[in-house]
């Protein structure tokens, strides 16, 4: 690999938490990791495990008697996620990303689209750049291009980017810019649930069109609805340097927050 995230992903070593491994192993998701193993269903080197133990390179690890193995290398897709498909890892929902994606290896989202919305999705089997990315107190940059049912306005413009009161809150100032009578684009470096929707709503307009076509330096550019791509070593690279001083503290979903300070392939 000649990128820097590749190779400190494949030269992990020591121990590491038992529902990270699960997750990097292809099996669920971090919580539903916790889930299986309150429930017994989760041994290490024959042994019942405990939430919250940790295990190093070497030891058996079992979930309901088959054997798993963690990802050895790294993935990170970019996809031109099309409306409809959730982000979701629930496997009860039939248009969920994942099976959507269909990738061979189990992969997450970084940063969720909402039902309606399109265009830029990250997918990757990397726990950590998911959350230095994603964490709200790292400020990185999601830009959007929006279309909406009436005229925009200056005074439109003015009152998104100083922040709207939302969800007990108030949006983090941001960048806003007109591209059109009914259109404009939006730099974001806060995701709460629908923001850019219920700013919209605040403010008396209703979105008729919403995708994201930028993360951080990743540029959804000419992807093809539905098609994804891997992500060249230059980008990787580029986003190393962005987020090698962020934390990486892990991002815990809550209801409520406040502002502090092939046809899937596009091969």
């Amino acid at each position: 690999m000649s990128n820097r995230i590749s190779r400190e992903f494949e030269q992990k070593q020591g121990s590491v938490r038992l529902n990270k491994y699960l997750s990097e192993s292809g099996v669920c998701s971090r919580r539903e990791a916790d889930r299986i193993i309150e429930e017994g269903r989760v041994t290490v080197d024959g042994r019942t495990a405990q939430t919250g133990m940790r295990v190093i390179p070497g030891q058996n690890v079992c979930v309901d008697g088959k054997p798993v193995k963690r990802q050895e290398e790294m993935i990170v897709l970019a996809l031109n996620k099309p409306p409809g498909v959730v982000c979701t890892e629930e496997k009860r929902e039939k248009n969920s990303i994942v099976r959507f994606l269909d990738y061979p290896v189990r992969v997450t989202y970084v940063g969720r689209l909402d039902k309606d919305s399109r265009g830029l999705l990250l997918m990757t089997n990397n726990g950590d750049i998911i959350n230095k990315m994603m964490r709200a107190g790292n400020c990185h940059e999601k830009e959007y291009k929006v279309k909406v049912d009436k005229p925009v306005t200056e005074e439109f413009l003015h009152r998104m980017a100083q922040g709207v009161p939302i969800l007990d809150t108030v949006t983090r100032p941001c960048k806003v810019r007109k591209t059109g009578k009914y259109s404009f684009s939006i730099v974001l470096t806060q995701g709460l649930n629908r923001q850019i929707r219920r700013m919209c709503e605040a403010l008396g307009y209703q979105v008729r069109d919403l995708e994201r076509v930028r993360i951080m330096n990743i540029e959804l550019g000419n992807l093809k609805e539905g098609e994804y791509r891997k992500l060249k070593d230059e980008e990787l690279n580029r986003l190393y340097e962005l987020i090698k001083d962020s934390s990486n503290e892990t991002v815990i979903p809550t209801g409520k927050l406040r502002v502090v300070g092939g046809k899937k392939n596009g091969k």
